[in-house]
């Protein structure tokens, strides 16, 4: 008797484990998509980009590229003539916004690439574009202010974890048959 109450105790535990993980990753269950719904994403300057590499793709971002680069002039909230860096991301990730959210359209001669992280500082708030679980532009932006970002972009993670928990789960149930 006294096993098949160990046996039921860890049967609810392991389940509500992975219930609850399945939970968290945005569905667990069906079809291979992962990770579910859309994700934030900002075009940012690269850190070891050259200064002379980024003046120039800003001037190119901010003239024929047609990026709103107003934020990033003397006066306004995203102006830091001391990091050139911060000023190439709000014009990168502009452009990047304003043409269809393609990976094509964050490049910037390789002085720019993709992240989940919100590059937004002290009163300069730069929008995100969102993408769909398949990569595609859902057509909305995140509005200005928002705090939040998807650090967990890595479907293939949660995936691993399923079969972890669910492996574990089979050895005990197995275990306390015999």
């Amino acid at each position: 008797m006294g096993s098949s109450i160990l046996w039921w105790i860890l049967n609810f535990c392991l389940f509500s484990l992975f219930s609850t993980f399945a939970a968290a990753q945005g569905g667990g269950g069906g079809g291979g998509g992962g990770g579910g719904g859309a994700r934030e994403l900002w075009c940012v300057s690269m850190n070891n980009a050259e200064d002379a590499a980024l003046q120039s793709a800003i001037d190119w971002a901010c003239g024929p590229g047609g990026a709103d680069c107003g934020p990033i002039q003397k006066g306004g909230p995203c102006y830091d003539p001391s990091d050139l860096g911060r000023t190439a991301s709000y014009a990168f990730n502009d452009y990047y916004r304003k043409h269809s959210s393609s990976d094509d359209s964050c490049s910037f001669s390789n002085t720019a690439a993709l992240t989940s992280i919100n590059p937004s500082h002290d009163n300069c708030k730069i929008p995100s574009s969102l993408i769909t679980s398949n990569g595609n532009p859902s057509g909305g932006s995140v509005p200005v202010g928002s705090d939040s970002a998807d650090l967990s972009s890595n479907s293939s993670i949660a995936h691993h974890w399923s079969w972890g928990l669910i492996n574990s789960y089979l050895f005990f149930v197995i275990l306390l048959l015999f």
